[in-house]
């Protein structure tokens, strides 16, 4: 298929195009390449792919509106998956902006295009940090997420809210995938797994926040790819059980739209300082720590039921934090050459 990926530059939407490349998809990468962490690393990810002859780029911030639609017009993707967005909890708090250029209005630009453009399915990255201040675990899909704990959630959020109307008002096929604190090789230098390895590796202490007292349903990048992937290959449709008729109908299906919600995760929560041990065993070294607070917007647990997603696409992670982290530092260290 032909199949246009925004956020390709980024650590996600990188993997997802190398996947659909390797069993035999056409991709056109959107991304703007921004200086929101190390451009190199950005560039050598798109280098990689560039290699690859089923692999057009296409550099714009999804925001602007005539080129994106330029992009659709040459190219006429069957489907899209929407990974481009601007990531993290705690930039939001300094930067509002930045989210509602990019995940409000470029969001609304994709959905518009989708629709004019006949595409066949659309599936989008949301978070789990949806939940917001949830705190009956696992977190469900049927769940209410009505109490986001920061402004990047609540951009997510609203997403999900937004592809809804398009599936029902224009019949656009539209899944959201929330994510589990995603890591692995070619990850985010803002994300903490990142932080902690090029601390460790430098002689630094690294700060942990809530005073370590966090859980994380950490998920490996290639276990979200695979979801991401399946998910694709299965556009959305309406659910003939879901009735609105309800005091609280279930707001990951809808019954008057072809419209999904998932959660990706590995289904399994890990105790932050346990995290920071396996790193530190898999490094050789110890890390000095600076305990913090919680941060304005962070939460302090996430665990995610991924039955939904096992029952419709027969997928569930399973990637151990072990096997995970060890990846990430081989590629940390064959990379930086550390």
């Amino acid at each position: 298929m032909k199949i246009l990926v925004t956020g390709t530059a980024g650590f996600i939407g990188f993997h997802t195009a190398q996947a659909l490349m390797a069993r035999g998809d056409e991709v056109i990468g959107v991304d703007c390449v921004n200086d929101y962490y190390d451009v190199r690393l950005k560039e050598s990810r798109l280098a990689l792919l560039k290699a690859n002859p089923a692999f057009t780029e296409a550099r714009l911030d999804i925001s602007d509106r005539d080129a994106l639609t330029a992009v659709f017009a040459s190219h006429r993707p069957q489907r899209v998956i929407n990974l481009a967005a601007q990531a993290g909890v705690r930039y939001s708090v300094q930067n509002p902006h930045a989210y509602v250029d990019s995940n409000l209005v470029g969001f609304l630009n994709i959905l518009e295009c989708c629709r004019h453009y006949q595409v066949e399915h659309l599936t989008y990255a949301s978070t789990s940090s949806v939940y917001g201040s949830n705190e009956t675990m696992p977190f469900r899909e049927s769940d209410g997420v009505g109490h986001q704990m920061s402004l990047y959630a609540a951009t997510k959020r609203a997403n999900e809210l937004m592809a809804h109307t398009y599936s029902h008002l224009f019949g656009v096929p539209t899944t959201g995938l929330r994510f589990f604190t995603v890591y692995g090789p070619w990850g985010r230098p803002d994300m903490a797994l990142f932080k902690f390895t090029k601390a460790i590796l430098e002689g630094k202490p690294i700060e942990v926040y809530n005073n370590g007292d966090m859980q994380r349903d950490f998920t490996y990048v290639a276990d979200i790819v695979e979801g991401v992937v399946r998910v694709c290959d299965r556009p959305a449709s309406v659910d003939e059980q879901w009735t609105a008729a309800t005091r609280h109908p279930d707001p990951g299906a809808s019954g008057i739209g072809p419209y999904r919600v998932y959660n990706i995760g590995r289904g399994a929560p890990v105790q932050l300082m346990d995290y920071v041990r396996t790193l530190e065993a898999k490094l050789g070294k110890t890390a000095e720590l600076i305990m913090m607070p919680m941060q304005p917007g962070d939460v302090s647990a996430t665990f995610a039921d991924t039955s939904a997603l096992e029952r419709d696409t027969g997928y569930r992670p399973t990637t151990t934090v072990e096997h995970g982290v060890g990846a990430f530092v081989d590629w940390y260290r064959s990379y930086y050459q550390v």
